[in-house]
């Protein structure tokens, strides 16, 4: 559906490029993520809510929430020098990071507790066959 003059694109298209259900589209704009034009049941999306649907995905894959997405899409849309934005996401990003550094350190406390918990078992296992013959 690209045209010459200004690129637009179906639900379809986009569904194809980024391989995601068109179910999945309607739901962020739903969210507000992404805003279509209509042409009666069609939707028409143009570079902006492609940029938008690249960027929520991109999020997503980071580990950022629909909502914090949101926030940062209402950011700019409020300030197109970015300022804020960027400030924003940098302080999303060290967020972000300190939970997965949390999340790794509790990780490896479980992973401890398992290699524990799997001697305890393989003592208690040769204990019992040792007892047995």
């Amino acid at each position: 559906m690209e045209s010459t003059k200004t690129a637009t694109f179906s639900i379809g298209d986009l569904s194809r490029e980024f391989d995601i259900t068109t179910r999945s589209i309607r739901f962020y704009e739903d969210q507000g993520l992404i805003t279509p034009t209509r042409k009666g049941q069609t939707r028409i999306y143009n570079r902006r809510d492609r940029v938008r649907l690249k960027l929520i995905l991109r999020g997503k894959r980071l580990g950022f929430s629909l909502a914090e997405t949101g926030r940062l899409f209402e950011l700019y849309d409020a300030d197109k020098t970015s300022t804020n934005q960027l400030e924003t996401i940098k302080q999303l990003i060290a967020d972000k990071k300190t939970a997965l550094t949390q999340q790794l350190d509790d990780i490896k406390v479980v992973l401890m507790e398992l290699d524990t918990l799997e001697q305890r078992c393989e003592m208690a296992h040769k204990e019992l066959t040792q007892s047995v013959n």
